[in-house]
Parts: structure tokens; sequence; C-alpha cells
């Protein structure tokens, strides 16, 4: 009798082989927000040489084979479903990039796809268009051996570029000189067809060691929160910080390296370098870091063209709510809930706006099993540096009070961090202490179960406003309830009652 064919996993992995780590990510499913279950990097610098003797090198071969039997032993013990495998710039520039491909395919049991330049542009910029709310600039993503550019309007891509300034690129090729690999990288970026239209507008930075500067702006900087996805400067701050950078890390003056991995650390200098001239040409506005690039591309470009259409946000704030919540229904039912609230009480909102109110609804509870005293600070922390993406620092900041005040109410014992309050504005603010009151009144009517909030609804009367409770519900007004709503009106202006039909 026929074994029954096992079932296939739905999670699905990239192998990455990069000219400087080769990584292995494994991802929950295939959705439009990715869930990362396992993530591994090995740094083996394949690009080392490949400059200068257009090979490469035969100790770093040996340590990415190495890394990929372990890659494809974990893919065996995970029973991944299905597995993609890219390899980049030093694999499609060195004479024995195809052996080396030849033996790493013979390991990982599927085909490598050595990506074109363009190619591996438009990847890029599929990734940050997949992380990235309405992206609009020109991403710039760079690894060991080359730099893509490429420009994103939305979810338009225009024909990208490939120039080769990967930090080990340059090193390479300057003979680790910062003075030859200065000429390099002016004379290449000046031509570059995909800055001419940067002007103004916003550079999203890809690639590792790019984000590893971006590390030592953070700690250097004492900024609070340490999500490097959506971390932002402005245009003119970075110049001047990595022209600073590049002087220290030559003089060996830099006290924050230790944040950067050793393989990294004789690469910074070259990455500030190429950002430098990237900024002088194009004259961004702002530079953006992206952790979403070729990887993340790759699995958006296998998508639906229904799933990529999708808010990368809401996705993800719907897995938190089927994962966390009491109740998955009850958080849609919010949604609707504060719909009615804010066109009732007339409360002005623009489609961003609403867009976060329904985020915040859809993670309102993700706290619930946390000990009550630490609800507020446990829950802002979750939502703040919750590992996804179309969201800005400040927008997630928005979320984050909204339901930490849900939590922790509004005396002055139980005020937010300061340093999560300075990522808003006033108004912000504000917005968030409405909608954590909303969030209280549905709650506590609720008590988080489905069902409840379709049969409560909003009347106005002058400068009065209603909660009407249907016949069936009466029971569930108490004075609490009542105290509650009153406070929700006074933050609309409005005087608050409760009504039982």
């Amino acid at each position: 009798m026929r074994k029954p064919t096992p079932r296939r996993e739905a999670s699905v992995a990239v192998i990455d082989i990069g000219s400087n780590s080769v990584r292995l990510v494994v991802y929950e499913a295939l959705a439009r927000s990715l869930i990362t279950v396992f993530n591994e990097k090995a740094l083996c610098g394949l690009g080392r040489e490949v400059q200068s003797t257009g090979l490469l090198a035969t100790d770093a071969v040996d340590k990415a084979l190495t890394a990929l039997r372990r890659f494809r032993a974990l893919i065996r013990v995970m029973k991944v479903g299905r597995v993609y495998a890219i390899a980049t710039a030093a694999c499609r520039d060195a004479r024995n990039g195809p052996d080396f491909i030849a033996a790493a395919e013979r390991i990982c049991g599927v085909s490598i796809e050595i990506l074109s330049g363009p190619r591996e542009a438009k990847l890029s910029a599929l990734g940050v268009i997949s992380g990235v709310h309405k992206p609009n600039g020109i991403v710039g993503d760079l690894g060991g051996g080359s730099l893509e550019l490429i420009d994103v309007r939305g979810n338009q891509v225009r024909k990208g570029v490939t120039l080769p300034l990967g930090s080990l690129a340059l090193q390479d090729a300057s003979q680790k000189s910062l003075k030859r690999a200065e000429k390099i990288a002016r004379e290449a970026l000046a031509g570059a067809l995909p800055l001419k239209a940067a002007r103004a507008r916003t550079f999203y930075a890809v690639g590792g060691t790019w984000r590893a500067l971006a590390r030592i702006h953070i700690a250097q900087s004492g900024y609070q929160l340490k999500v490097m996805h959506g971390y932002a400067i402005p245009a003119a701050e970075a110049l001047r910080f990595a022209r600073r950078l590049r002087t220290l890390v030559a003089t060996n003056q830099l006290a924050d390296i230790e944040l950067v991995s050793d393989a990294r650390r004789p690469l910074l200098a070259y990455a500030a370098l190429v950002l430098e001239y990237v900024i002088e040409v194009a004259k961004p506005k702002t530079i953006v870091f992206s952790t979403y690039g070729v990887r993340e591309g790759l699995l958006y470009e296998q998508l639906p063209a229904v799933e990529r259409a999708k808010d990368g946000l809401i996705c993800a704030a719907q897995d938190l709510n089927k994962l966390l919540s009491r109740s998955a229904r009850h958080a849609e039912e919010l949604i609707d809930w504060t719909d009615r609230l804010f066109r009732i009480a007339k409360v002005r909102e623009a489609e961003g706006e609403r867009r976060l109110r329904h985020a915040a609804c859809l993670m309102s509870d993700v706290g619930w099993r946390v000990h009550p005293d630490h609800r507020g600070e446990q829950t802002l922390a979750l939502i703040t540096n919750g590992n996804f993406g179309d969201v800005t620092h400040q927008e997630r900041a928005f979320m984050a009070l909204s339901v930490f005040y849900r939590y922790a109410g509004f005396s002055e014992q139980n005020e937010p961090p300061p340093a999560v309050r300075a990522l808003v504005t006033h108004a912000m603010d504000e917005r968030a202490r409405l909608l954590g009151a909303a969030f209280r009144v549905a709650h506590l009517i609720s008590a988080a179960r489905p069902g409840v909030l379709p049969a409560t609804h909003f009347r106005t009367s002058e400068r009065k406003l209603m909660l009407v409770f249907e016949h069936r519900l009466v029971d569930l007004v108490a004075d609490r309830v009542g105290s509650r709503f009153k406070q929700l009106a006074r933050m609309v202006g409005r005087t608050g009652s409760i009504v039982r039909r």
C-alpha cells in the first residue's frame, strides 16, 4: 500500500548568498506580512577579492559551503515547505562563480537564481514597497559586492542600475585606500541616473553595513526606540554623520564600534563614504533605513496581486490580534464601533489617521495575559518594538500610546515613558488619549466578547453624546461604564450620557 504524501508545511525559506554574508531566513508562511521564525547568517566574504583577482577566495568558498550544509540541515529539521535560493554580485562577477553555484546547488538541493544587477535592484525596490507605506524616493541597496539604485513611487518601480560600490568591492578595488575609494565612488555616482531624480525625496538605505551605521547613529544620538526599520535621519545630519564616522573609523577613534560585528567593522568607512557621496549627488531630504530588501522583495513578488495590494500594517495587526487577543472578531467589531463613534461625534480624521486607528483597534487587547499592573508598559513595548513594517516610528508610538492609555488610564502616576511620547506631536498624543478612552469604554462594556458592541449605538443632541444600549444589554450598564463614557465625551467636547432602549 502506498504511503500517503506528507502534508507540505506552510513555511518558506530564503537562502541568500551575498558578497559578504550567506544567510538563511525562514518565515512562518508566504504572506503579506512576513513573520520570521528563524534567521541566521555567516559572514563569509565571498566578494573579498573579486575586483582584484576575478575569483571567489578559496577560504571564503569553503566557509560559505559549510554554512550552506548547516542551512540545509536546518531546513530539514524545520520541515520547511518551500525554499528559494538567490546569489548576488560576487557570484555573478567571479570567473569561478558558476563552479561555486554548482557545488552550492548540490548541497542545498534547490536551484539558485543568480540575480543580475537590474533584477537585484528591482527586488530591493519590491522589498521596500512591501515594508514602507507608499514609498516615494530612491532605494539604495548596499551589499558587499555592489550598490543597486532604483526609483520607486508607491508600487511603481522604474529601471534600476547596479554599481561596483559594495563595501567589500570598494575596499578591494581601492587596495584598502580610502583616498582611492573616494575617487572611485565619486566618479561612479556622478553619472548614476536614478540619483538625478532624488532631490528633496527620500533615500531608502538597504543593506547590513548601512544598518550598522544606523545602529551607531542611534547610540550616539541617544535615540530611545531601538528599531532599525523606519529609522529616519534628515539628509544634512546624515551627511555630517557619515563624514565624521569615516574619520573616526580611519583613526580608530570610534567609541561605539563594539555595536558592529568584527567582520563588518573594516567596511564601515567604505559604507559611510558611499552614503556621503550619494547624499552629495542626490540631495535627498531624508535617509530612511529599511530592513526590508531583496529577500522580502522576492517573496512579495510571489504573492497574488490581491495579496500584494493589502496594507502590510493592517495584516500584521490582524496577525497579532489572532495570536494574542481574547477574541479576534471583537477587535474587528471595535473597528466598526470606533468608526461610528468618530462619525457621530464628528471627529475629523485623515486617511492615514483612520488607518492607524484601525490597526490600534486590532492590537487593543494584546496585553490581556500580562499582570494588570504592567499591561500598559508591556503592550507599549510590544507595539513600539514590533517586528512589522509599513509604519514609521512616529506611527508606532501613536498606536502604542493608544493601547497604553487603554490599560493604564490617564492618572499622573501612570504616564507613558517620555522617550515614547517625544516621538509624537501634542496633537497625536491627544488623539491617542481619545482612542485609548474609547477602548476603555468598549472593553469595559463587552469584556472583549464579540456580539456586544454591535448592540450599542451613538446618538447626539446638541452638545450631548449618548451611548444607547439595546434592551437585551441593559444589565451591562453600570456607574463605571457611565463615568468612562462621560470622560470620553469630554474629550470630543461633549457631555455624555447612557441611554437604555
